[in-house]
């Protein structure tokens, strides 16, 4: 359904290269450490950030226009990169299955546009996920670990990670101590993060800082550096569940710290900005940024998705939009 991104990107992103002509997300030249988990060396790594910098670079990706090709490719990149998600006390297994139905199909008039990354859920609704989902090459993504507060026994969240993957989740977004971080007690993020890794078996881990509970760009590196060191596949802006979620500014930030962790490791972690992300064009800003931090290689659901309850329908008008000229009215579309 959607080309791989690597052949398309000399062609439809080349806009996005640097006005000045240099190159993006170069590796450096020499051999990679061997990855090892060290709490030490995340708190070596995890230097003061330039807040007035990240703001006004974030702020100037931003505002790159694109081309119509390039637009169409990248809308349809990001519902590719979407965990499709419902985390509400109300949801049923109706509400659910008509979810994985969208999941599956996000426009049934439009067979050109791809499937969504993962469905993302609560683990009691794990099974139904799988049974819907199977054969689609969907994901299944269930948070745990006392989502989303995190405030339990470390035997629960091991526990209900446990749980959730044996139900058929192969992806767990946990939730980090915001209680232990902000104390100091950084020791013991990591010990859980490295024990719900464990937990986790063959399904991958994507690991929530819920930035708008830390309170600046420094903590929000530390956590980061913290969370890969500690096993994480993934790092994960936010819950969504708080006032404050995913910017621009904290996902350059967060990126940026993934690739200083594969200079030094040569380790691969994803990126998930996830709450606030309610337009395309601001999804497409995400993605300049990601290719302008990470290059063409992150340009993919393997490296990169988007936390959605509201962006899909919109994304969809606006591809709708692209290929007709006219508008259309979200009441054309499902609800999330």
């Amino acid at each position: 359904l959607l080309a791989s991104p690597s052949s398309l990107l000399v062609s439809p992103w080349s806009c996005c290269q640097s006005r000045d002509g240099a190159r993006v997300a170069q590796w450096p030249a020499f051999p990679a450490l061997p990855f090892r988990r060290s709490i030490a060396a995340a708190l070596e790594m995890a230097h003061g950030v330039e807040a007035i910098a990240a703001e006004d670079r974030a702020a100037s990706l931003a505002k790159r226009s694109l081309k119509k090709e390039s637009k169409v490719w990248g809308l349809k990149l990001i519902i590719s990169m979407m965990d499709l998600t419902t985390l509400e006390g109300k949801d049923t297994q109706g509400k659910v299955w008509a979810l994985c139905q969208k999941a599956i199909r996000p426009d049934p008039s439009d067979r050109d546009i791809p499937h969504v990354a993962a469905v993302c859920v609560y683990p009691a609704m794990v099974p139904f996920v799988k049974q819907a989902v199977a054969g689609t090459g969907i994901h299944i993504a269930s948070v745990a670990t006392g989502f989303p507060s995190g405030q339990t026994f470390i035997d629960v969240k091991v526990s209900e990670t446990r749980q959730a993957v044996a139900a058929g989740a192969d992806e767990i977004d946990m939730v980090i101590d915001r209680g232990a971080f902000l104390s100091g007690n950084y020791q013991k993020v990591f010990d859980e993060i490295a024990e719900v890794k464990e937990a986790c078996g063959p399904a991958h881990l994507k690991v929530i800082l819920e930035r708008g509970e830390l309170a600046n760009y420094d903590q929000v590196r530390k956590a980061s550096l913290i969370a890969m060191f500690a096993g994480a596949d993934f790092i994960k802006t936010s819950t969504g569940k708080v006032t404050t979620n995913a910017t621009l500014p904290v996902t350059l930030v967060m990126l940026e710290a993934i690739r200083d962790f594969l200079h030094v490791t040569g380790k691969k972690i994803g990126m998930k900005p996830a709450g606030g992300i309610a337009n395309a064009k601001l999804a497409l800003a995400y993605l300049v940024l990601l290719y302008e931090t990470m290059g063409g290689e992150w340009m993919t659901p393997d490296r990169f998705r988007f936390g959605a309850s509201s962006l899909l329908n919109d994304v969809l008008m606006q591809l709708r939009k692209e290929k007709t000229g006219a508008y259309q009215s979200g009441d054309y579309f499902t609800l999330d």
